[in-house]
């Protein structure tokens, strides 16, 4: 397929679609087309398509590099590229400065196909996304003119900084500071467990403006070349290896205030708007991780042996997997009825975001642990990808807001009188 440059197409959407209306796909990448934990149900034949496009990226593109990315934890900069060429490196963001123009739903089934080859690689596409929107939703025509295209087609890449080594999930506590010295602000402070840090070009950064608590908190956009701007060492991580993760520090680092993204104050709630759709993503990432491991367990259960039989005729490890279907497919149900009510502006969207972020990741990271039971001491290997998909499910339950605070944001929409 040629690659699509969002520069010079009027409309990044349209071209897509067309795209793959003429793409002839192999065989579908999905368990047995048809079954129960069929990855397409309830898609039109739009979205089916866009599905099929990315599933056969993974399949030929991520898949056969998954491993080498995890541990040589290469930052594979050029697939991604690739993968920005079919539209997916803006997805949600408005066409009229090159976004992909795609909704929630839409973005959700794609990060869904793409993590089935690499999770850990799929999980940053879903965050540079997410700072993409940021910008393009709250940022000044200026910003998304200069930004958008160059992040569309991932010439760019953006990573996003809320979380300090003093602040997690409490992050309406962050100290890091923007203080107003002639037409710039001057940012100092640090950030920590940062994805894409030192590799990315550009920081969507929350800061502190004013008051103490949320209200003084906004956003500034910093490009990576600015002074003052530093990384600590790259983090060693159980998962997670195909980007890197270090301290961004600030030290007088002066940016112009054009860089504003909305207005003073605002910063808090553009990350938390930004986080809703952030806590689809990683879902969705550990939706593709839990298929790809079902698929990988049912197929050792047909073929490795024990008590001269093959593993699945053993009734354990039949209802296992029956087990492992069922919270797959109530999880992905849950996770796309997030993504419509965010794409509908359903009053209750942060609640469902939140509880589909809570259900799946945790669900999806017990399917991904039971695949490896079910492969035995072979699942303990580098050499099965299952391992993989484990240890890069895990850390879902704790980034884009951990789960304990998802808990916190479901009960407290529940407490609350209306």
């Amino acid at each position: 397929m040629a690659s699509l440059c969002v520069r010079h197409l009027p409309s990044v959407s349209r071209m897509l679609r067309k795209c793959v209306k003429h793409v002839v796909f192999g065989q579908r990448r999905t368990m047995l087309t048809g079954s129960c934990i069929d990855m397409s149900h309830g898609l039109n034949e739009e979205q089916v398509q866009i599905q099929q496009m990315a599933l056969d990226f993974a399949k030929n593109e991520m898949a056969p590099n998954m491993q080498k990315w995890d541990e040589e934890e290469i930052f594979p900069v050029e697939t991604m590229r690739k993968a920005a060429s079919l539209g997916f490196g803006a997805v949600y963001c408005d066409e009229a400065f090159g976004g992909t123009g795609l909704s929630r739903l839409d973005a959700s089934v794609i990060f869904e196909a793409l993590a089935t080859g690499c999770c850990s690689t799929t999980a940053y596409i879903s965050i540079h996304n997410m700072c993409a929107w940021m910008v393009d939703e709250f940022g000044s025509d200026e910003l998304r003119s200069k930004w958008i295209p160059e992040l569309a087609t991932m010439d760019k890449f953006a990573s996003y900084c809320l979380t300090e080594p003093g602040a997690g999930s409490d992050a309406a506590s962050l100290i890091t500071s923007a203080r107003k010295d002639g037409s710039d602000y001057v940012i100092n402070g640090a950030k920590a467990f940062i994805s894409g840090s030192g590799a990315s070009d550009l920081y969507v950064l929350m800061c502190r403006t004013g008051q103490p608590g949320p209200k003084g908190v906004s956003c500034v956009l910093v490009e990576k070349d600015t002074p003052g701007l530093s990384f600590g060492k790259k983090e060693k991580k159980v998962g997670w290896n195909s980007h890197p993760a270090r301290i961004v520090s600030f030290d007088d680092c002066r940016v112009p205030q054009s860089n504003l993204v909305g207005v003073e104050g605002q910063g808090f709630s553009i990350a938390m708007r930004g986080l809703n759709g952030g806590r689809i993503n990683v879902a969705s990432s550990s939706l593709g991780a839990a298929h790809a491991s079902i698929e990988q367990a049912r197929d050792h259960m047909k073929v490795r042996k024990q008590f001269n039989q093959p593993l699945e005729n053993f009734q354990y490890l039949q209802f296992r997997l029956a087990e492992m279907a069922t919270q797959l497919v109530a999880s992905r149900l849950m996770v796309r009825n997030a993504a419509q009510a965010l794409d509908r502006g359903d009053p209750n969207s942060v609640a469902l975001c939140s509880m589909a972020k809570l259900f799946a990741t945790e669900e999806c990271f017990k399917i991904c642990n039971d695949a490896l039971q079910i492969f035995g001491g072979y699942g303990y290997l580098k050499d099965y990808p299952v391992q993989q998909y484990m240890r890069d499910t895990r850390v879902h339950c704790i980034l884009e807001g951990s789960n304990e605070i998802m808990r916190m944001i479901v009960s407290r929409d529940l407490l609350t009188e209306r």
